[in-house]
């Protein structure tokens, strides 16, 4: 792949509710600037087959972003997105394969820590992840935390939408405070999904992370 950057493989996990249709901007925009863009379809989820009062659990939620995760190559390592209530699906993931992974871009997402038990936002968590037949408050309650050794040994990067007003900034940023992160990056203007409202900014913004931390 010629030009001055080496081609980075973008995996990318959606907010609750949505799927990996939410991404039809940001895919073409990545892969025009040379790199792979896969987004996942979480259990239950677009094109995904499961029926919702099937998954009953996170781990149940993130199969398809694990088993994604799981085929990446040893040699190989990927640039882990999530968005929105999709912040839990990457920690997961990153708790699961933290040797697959680069660095973790939290875009104005939940962000659990190792501090906590993952139920620390339920408040918030509540608001996303309350669906018809999902358990998954539940199951955060019964959850172990996160670990430093996995989770904690990912480098973390969050994007802060500054117009957000279902994950609103001032939330993003308590949250940044309570667990730093190597860099926080903002994408002035967007309202909660800065893949719709600004594509060009987010896609720019995703490139100088890969450049930078991957």
């Amino acid at each position: 792949m010629g030009g001055i950057m080496q081609q980075k493989h973008f995996v990318a996990t959606h907010g609750v509710g949505h799927g990996s249709w939410v991404y039809y901007k940001l895919k073409p925009r990545l892969e025009a600037a040379g790199h792979r863009f896969t987004p996942v379809d979480l259990a239950a989820s677009g094109v995904n087959e499961k029926k919702l009062e099937e998954v009953l659990s996170l781990d149940e939620y993130t199969t398809p972003l694990l088993e994604v995760l799981a085929s990446i190559p040893k040699n190989e390592k990927v640039v882990l997105i999530g968005h929105s209530g999709g912040g839990m699906a990457a920690a997961v993931g990153m708790e699961k394969y933290p040797e697959k992974i680069a660095v973790a871009v939290f875009l104005n997402a939940i962000m659990p820590d190792s501090k906590n038990r993952p139920s620390s936002q339920d408040q918030a968590l509540g608001t996303l992840l309350m669906r018809p037949g999902s358990l998954f408050i539940e199951d955060l309650l019964k959850a172990d935390n996160f670990t430093d050794e996995k989770f904690g040994s990912v480098p973390r990067v969050f994007v802060v939408a500054t117009e957000d007003k279902v994950i609103p900034p001032e939330f993003q940023r308590w949250m940044i405070e309570n667990n730093p992160v190597k860099e926080v990056k903002e994408i002035k203007g967007s309202d909660h999904m800065p893949m719709f409202s600004k594509p060009d900014e987010l896609c720019q913004c995703l490139v100088e992370i890969a450049q930078t931390h991957a």
